[in-house]
Order: C-alpha cells, then sequence, then structure tokens
C-alpha cells in the first residue's frame, strides 16, 4: 500500500447506519475495521467479491477495554507512513429498555453507558496514541444524536450517553488544538438525523406508560420521515469529506 491509503476504523459496524457506512467506505484505497459484536455477511461479501481490505473484529463494547487494548497493540504493529490519513468512528450506540431508570435492569443501564460512551474514550486514547505520528492527518467522528443536546423522559441512559459524548468531543477537542501546529487531529460530534434503525422500532413499540413520547417516533415512521440507513450514510460520510471538517466540534448533518 502506498501512502494514498486511508485508515478507517468503525464501531457498530454490523448492522444499521453502522454497516451502511462500512459498505460506502470499501474501496481499493481503504483500509477498513469494523468492531462490532456482531458480524455483517453482507460486508463480508461485498469486501471478498471485490477483493478489498476488511477486518471485522468481534468484540462486546459492554466490555470496551480489551477492544481498546486490541487496537492499540494493532496501531503499533503498523507503519503508519503507509496511510495519508486515519478516521475512527464511535458510532456504536444502544437504547435500553425505554422508561424510568429505576425500572430498567441494572445491567442494561451500565451496558448502555459501557457501549456508548465508554467505549467512546478507551478507543478515541487508543487511536490517538496510536495514530500520533500522522499529526493532523486524523480525524475521529463520533456519532451523537439530538438527544445528547435536550432530555427526554424514558430515555436518561440514552441522553447521558450522547451529552457525555458531546462533552468528551469537546475536551478532546481542546486537547488537539493545544498540540503544536499540525499535530492536533480533527474531532466532531455529529447528530445524524432520525434513521429507519432497530433503534427506531424499539422506541416506537415502547410502553407508553413509561416512555411518553412513544407516539412521537411512530409519528415519524408513519410520516416517511425516517432516512433510510444508506441515505443517512451517505450524509455522515459528506460530512466526514468537508473541507471544514473540525471546525465545529458539536454538529448537526440537517445544519450542513
Amino acid at each position: 500500500m502506498s501512502a494514498t491509503h486511508e485508515l478507517f476504523i468503525i464501531t457498530g459496524a454490523s448492522r444499521g447506519m453502522g454497516e451502511a457506512i462500512a459498505l460506502q467506505l470499501l474501496a481499493p484505497e481503504h483500509q477498513l475495521i469494523g468492531i462490532s459484536r456482531g458480524r455483517s455477511e453482507a460486508l463480508q461479501r461485498e469486501a471478498d467479491t471485490r477483493g478489498l481490505a476488511l477486518e471485522q473484529w468481534q468484540a462486546d463494547l459492554a466490555e470496551p477495554l480489551a477492544a481498546a487494548e486490541r487496537l492499540a497493540a494493532w496501531l503499533a504493529q503498523q507503519d503508519l507512513s503507509r496511510f495519508r490519513r486515519a478516521t475512527l468512528i464511535n458510532n456504536a450506540g444502544v437504547v435500553s429498555t425505554p422508561g424510568p431508570v429505576d425500572g430498567v435492569p441494572l445491567a442494561e443501564l451500565s451496558m448502555a453507558l459501557r457501549v456508548g460512551l465508554e467505549s467512546c474514550l478507551l478507543l478515541s486514547s487508543a487511536f490517538l496514541n496510536g495514530t500520533a505520528e500522522l499529526g493532523s492527518k486524523r480525524r475521529i467522528l463520533n456519532i451523537s444524536s439530538g438527544l445528547g443536546r435536550r432530555a427526554m423522559a424514558g430515555s436518561a441512559p440514552y441522553c447521558a450517553a450522547k451529552a457525555g459524548m458531546d462533552n468528551l468531543s469537546r475536551a478532546m477537542a481542546l486537547d488537539e488544538a493545544a498540540k503544536p501546529a499540525g499535530q492536533g487531529a480533527a474531532i466532531v460530534s455529529l447528530a445524524p438525523g432520525i434513521i429507519d434503525t432497530e433503534m427506531q422500532l424499539q422506541l416506537r413499540s415502547a410502553d407508553p406508560a413509561k416512555f411518553p413520547n412513544r407516539q412521537v417516533f411512530a409519528d415519524f415512521k408513519s410520516g416517511g420521515q425516517l432516512m433510510s440507513p444508506a441515505e443517512a450514510a451517505g450524509k455522515v460520510l459528506r460530512f466526514l469529506a468537508s473541507a471544514g471538517f473540525g471546525n465545529t466540534v458539536l454538529a448537526d448533518v440537517r445544519e450542513s
């Protein structure tokens, strides 16, 4: 591989928008690593058919330390001079059972924060440390949500994870900006819009007594307001490729 190649690492790449992003990133000049609990056969089939570089690491991001340590070890073994740019996309997230936190199993609450926030922190740290020699040729794109910027009843764990992701992104961006010229990575926390995924199905199927906004999500579906994962992925990747990526840390794809 020459220095014209790019490295992409994406979490939650086995389904939904993460899988759609990964499918659209498959290209001869890209090396792609997906980190997910499951495995995308469609993604593997496409990569194999076209002879493209793909690794699928199966890891439970509810236990994110192991995945971050694996990424750190992998990066330490690479000749990074072959990459003209490296990008980490923290896309993985889960919605616990909709409802007040006192009615949600403790294990679900823990999983929501570990997958949605702790994995983002640990993987970002491993990525930034392991790719330091690439300097400003690095990007971290954290997939956030409007619910990180406004609270909603019955979804406290998800709101907390995304709000944490937003402020984590802001703080990391300040740290990167303080590095010598040409050394800092660009970091963005991006709300991707409303997407037709299993998460949306879970929300519009929730018990309205515990999740008072259930009808709002049902109306998104019946009103045709949901983007397909492929459409959303295209918008996210256009944002990622924009010349001003990183100028605004907290962003919304609908405002770009």
